[in-house]
């Protein structure tokens, strides 16, 4: 008895440090944090349709995981569909989240270069997510994410100048083990420069998972929006993971400021984006200084369908 209690702790202490190496080995990142933020310039055959007429898409791409995001299944591949609807609607400016740069969980495909290719030579790309081996979902051991490469991008066909890289306030009172897999939640700068104008875009993806810390998010986004809006046409876009329906949603008091408008979004008839097998909620938006902008037209695009768990969002816009 006393020799098997011997060989049973053990075997539990080798299997402690066994947990241990992996925890640490799992969680640690595979790129520098220099390269977490990036404008790249590309040479791909272009073309520009419009003359004083500019569009912009928001869309959480979701890692072209369509419905099957956090479920333990083999992912689809979505991405000719994206390549397909992306070219037929042709917009100047795309504000991804969610978007992979080399990830096991989708085939090791760079998604972003993959679009850019579609003739948007100007990329700004915003690491969110670095990690070695992300077990999850947990079972079986063949679904897990593996390694994780993904983020934010801008990718455009007008010039990118001044990117910035801002993390936002994390869970306060996450679990270790989370905190250590957390993905970073982001706003990422830059400015557009439109024929002879520099305009801002500022692109989001809130805490999907805790209010407090998703409302301490936005204050922060609101100050950064706040701080470019006077000087600047400025467009403030991305997956807010705050719910257009619900009054106490902080969300509402971007609705409520009348000096911002909301693209493709009537409050008496809202257009869902959320989530793409039965539309029930908006959580995506594109919002914009009016003193310097003017709304042309908008909307959900739902010819992407379940591409992604989530529709993307078009602004048509002039400068003013």
């Amino acid at each position: 008895m006393k020799r098997f209690l011997k060989l049973l702790f053990r075997f539990l202490l080798l299997l402690i440090i066994a947990f241990v190496i992996f925890f640490f080995w799992g969680s640690s990142p595979n790129l520098e944090e220099s390269e977490y933020e990036k404008l790249v310039t590309n040479s791909y055959p272009s073309k520009i349709d419009n003359d004083s007429v500019f569009s912009i898409v928001t869309y959480n791409i979701g890692y072209l995981s369509g419905m099957t995001n956090n479920l333990p299944v083999a992912k689809p591949k979505n991405l000719q569909k994206v390549l397909t609807e992306t070219k037929k609607t042709n917009p100047d400016i795309i504000a991804f989240q969610e978007i992979d740069y080399n990830a096991s969980r989708s085939y090791k495909v760079n998604q972003q270069n993959e679009i850019a290719k579609l003739g948007y030579n100007y990329v700004a790309e915003a690491v969110n997510w670095d990690e070695t081996y992300v077990p999850f979902p947990y079972w079986p051991f063949s679904m897990h994410f593996g390694k994780v490469i993904s983020g934010q991008s801008i990718i455009s066909k007008y010039p990118l100048k001044e990117h910035q890289r801002i993390v936002l306030e994390r869970v306060a009172d996450a679990p270790f083990y989370r905190d250590a897999f957390y993905i970073e939640r982001l706003a990422q700068v830059v400015k557009v420069v439109l024929n002879d104008t520099e305009i801002v875009v500022i692109n989001v993806h809130l805490e999907a998972f805790d209010k407090p810390t998703r409302v301490h998010q936005f204050e922060e986004v609101l100050q950064i929006f706040n701080k470019y809006k006077d000087d600047y046409p400025t467009i403030l876009l991305g997956d807010f993971n705050s719910r257009a329906r619900n009054k106490s949603a902080i969300i509402q008091k971007m609705f409520a400021i009348n000096t911002i408008g909301n693209a493709a979004f009537n409050a008496a008839n809202i257009s869902n984006t959320f989530d793409t097998k039965d539309p029930f909620e908006r959580i995506d938006y594109i919002f914009y200084t009016k003193n310097s902008i003017e709304y042309v037209s908008g909307k959900v695009l739902n010819e992407f369908g379940t591409a992604s768990d989530h529709l993307p969002v078009l602004m048509n816009f002039k400068l003013k």
